[in-house]
């Protein structure tokens, strides 16, 4: 296993580094920039433009300033945001943690309705249940989740109101009340509407998921004979067919994850939620090349060991799964 680990890791700088020259092409090749801003103002001249250009370092080629970015990068300077002055790796130590609390909230809400709600449709196969699920799962795939999210804050922060103070139900955005003093309900209340949203997303294909897989193991000899022996119901379910069916969901929320952030930036940026995804948002408005390829590279090594948290995942799941 250690050998395994380690040539995955080895594996993994090869990779960021080629994700890195692709995400910087992009970037530089799309049209306008950081002086685009500057362009529409009659004071300034076409010296002036050339003298920011030259200040930003966009007079060099291309190759020129990805190997400058990235011998930078090597030593630990991230670069400056050209937009609030401050350091990258500042910027993001900031956003980072408020968006993995919210993914992995959201994560933790979505396994526990999934995965029951999946096995359980699957063991009740052609039940009401099965089919209120399966309709549920259908719409919750059909709903794009930033119309989803506008509807949360037009219910439940602009049309219902608490009925003993008359404020609004829930926050219509915002990690938490501003001037107020810590308090985990209102930490909780700013959640509720953000994770419901990113929930409907995932939480829907997961069912689905669940159900297949775990129609197609319950069906299997090794089932049957484990019943034939007078193992309990629960039992034959949780200790034998749970594990090899969750193996499919596990490749599943591996491979999603780049969805997971993707819509964390809609939710990010329609709740105001103070993350990766509305900074990402943000600096893309402005051009903010530095700050951009900082966010982008630490999305790519995040879904690179998650991955490799994922073949981990499978050995403890599948004893026959060996790692050389």
């Amino acid at each position: 296993m250690s050998r395994y680990l380690l040539r995955r890791v080895m594996q993994s700088g090869p990779l960021l580094v080629l994700i890195s020259v692709a995400v910087f092409v992009l970037i530089n090749i799309v049209p306008g920039g950081p002086t685009a801003a500057y362009e529409n103002n009659p004071r300034l001249t076409s010296e002036d433009l050339a003298r920011i250009e030259r200040e930003l370092g966009l007079d060099q080629p291309i190759h020129v300033r990805y190997l400058h970015w990235l011998g930078a990068l090597l030593r630990g300077d991230w670069g400056y945001s050209l937009v609030s002055r401050r350091p990258v790796l500042t910027e993001i130590g900031e956003r980072l943690p408020n968006t993995i609390y919210l993914l992995g909230v959201t994560f933790l809400v979505t396994m526990a309705l999934a995965i029951p709600a999946g096995m359980l449709s699957a063991v009740r196969q052609y039940s009401l249940f099965d089919h209120a699920t399966t309709t549920l799962a259908f719409m919750g795939q059909s709903v794009p989740i930033f119309w989803f999210g506008l509807v949360l804050i037009i219910v439940f922060h602009a049309t219902l109101r608490n009925p003993l103070t008359g404020a609004p139900l829930l926050p219509g955005g915002g990690m938490y009340t501003l001037g107020a003093p810590f308090s985990v309900w209102d930490r909780i209340d700013h959640l509720l509407l953000p994770v419901a949203m990113l929930t409907l997303a995932t939480a829907a294909q997961y069912i689905r998921y669940m159900r297949a897989s775990m129609l197609e193991v319950i069906h299997e000899d090794y089932i049957r004979t484990a019943r034939a022996k007078g193992a309990g119901g629960r039992r034959v379910i949780w200790t034998h067919a749970f594990k090899n069916a969750a193996l499919p969901l596990v490749t599943i929320v591996a491979l999603d994850l780049p969805t997971l952030f993707s819509g964390a930036l809609f939710t990010e940026t329609i709740f105001s939620w103070p993350g990766m995804g509305r900074l990402f948002f943000d600096s893309a408005l402005r051009f903010d090349y530095a700050l951009l390829m900082g966010i982008i590279i630490v999305n790519a090594a995040l879904i690179i060991l998650s991955n490799l948290a994922a073949d981990l995942v499978y050995g403890a799941l599948d004893p026959r799964i060996k790692y050389g």
